[in-house]
């Protein structure tokens, strides 16, 4: 059954820019009260104030997703406010693509920190009050390369958050509580500009994360031409390992 969007409170991380920003901004055309978390602050009350001018209602909590304290104080500061969180969405975190030889340790704790365990940590502090109601829905972005490992570290935290929402869907089985995986392919921002493949727009990914709010799912692909990558990877691997090494 699909759930009526307007009025909900939604908690966008990665607000900021890209396809946080898109979700934030689909979420309030619907609707929806929303929250916006980044470290840059600047540009969330920037899309604040954007949301408000269209007659949206938008709260802006500057976070870094890494801090566990900063992530409690996002929580607090929404149910303050909106009284409740009805959805999460996870989009906070860092693209890379860098030999492992040549990242800095330092750049391979913040990945798994953004990426990875921001998404663990936001995702724990809102569903104890979900869970009480026993209604919610946390939406996780992993990405083609949480089902194809490419690069390491980047494949090494979308592995790790398709398995953390796949596996927590289960566990609060009956719940009330969705938990829902958006899993895009490449996607069209000024970082890919020069790559010459056929890409997704920030926008295009937002409605199907709002789709999902609405009538959560356990885990769509944008576009769905991709599962045919995970097909091939399953079953003929070294095709995949053919095709990394002229494109690397």
């Amino acid at each position: 059954m699909a759930r009526k969007l307007r009025g909900q409170v939604g908690i966008v991380t990665g607000a900021s820019s890209g396809i946080g920003a898109a979700t934030a901004r689909e979420l309030a055309r619907r609707g929806a009260k929303v929250v916006l978390a980044a470290r840059r602050a600047t540009e969330l009350e920037t899309l604040a104030a954007e949301i408000r001018a269209l007659g949206g209602e938008a709260l802006v909590v500057p976070t870094d997703v890494t801090m566990p304290g900063e992530i409690q104080r996002l929580v607090e500061q929404t149910v303050r406010t909106f009284g409740r969180v009805d959805i999460l969405v996870n989009s906070a975190g860092i693209a890379w693509n860098r030999k492992v030889v040549e990242t800095p340790a330092e750049d391979l704790v913040r990945i798994v920190g953004v990426d990875l365990t921001g998404t663990m940590l936001a995702t724990r502090a809102v569903l104890p009050g979900m869970l009480e109601r026993h209604q919610g829905v946390v939406i996780v972005l992993s990405s083609i390369f949480g089902h194809i490992p490419l690069e390491p570290a980047y494949s090494a935290t979308k592995f790790g958050v398709r398995g953390f929402a796949l596996a927590l869907r289960r566990q609060i089985k009956r719940s009330g509580v969705a938990v829902s995986v958006v899993s895009p392919g490449f996607v069209r921002t000024p970082l890919t500009a020069g790559i010459r493949i056929p890409m997704v727009s920030p926008e295009r990914v937002a409605r199907v994360i709002v789709r999902i709010a609405a009538r959560p799912r356990r885990e769509v692909v944008v576009p769905r031409i991709y599962r045919v990558a995970f097909v091939i990877d399953r079953f003929a691997p070294g095709l995949t390992d053919w095709l990394a090494r002229a494109l690397g």
